[in-house]
């Protein structure tokens, strides 16, 4: 009998509730369809969209410490 890989778990650092605002923001931005890329094109994946909310949002990488500007 087969059974089924455990799917993968990502644990994400807590977020503060302003991270949380900010990520609610980018979020919105896009199903407006208002969000861009650094470059100046209209952001199309939803990767890219959760790696910009993230990145605005100054939530760490799993493994990493926060950035101080």
């Amino acid at each position: 009998m087969m059974t089924s890989p455990k799917p993968k778990v990502i644990i994400m650092p807590k977020q503060t509730p302003a991270q949380s605002k900010k990520v609610e923001k980018v979020m919105h931005e896009f199903k407006e369809g208002d969000l861009k890329s650094s470059s100046g094109d209209k952001v199309k994946s939803r990767k890219q969209i959760v790696a910009i909310a993230l990145r605005e949002a100054d939530i760490p990488k799993k493994g990493e410490t926060a950035r101080k500007d």
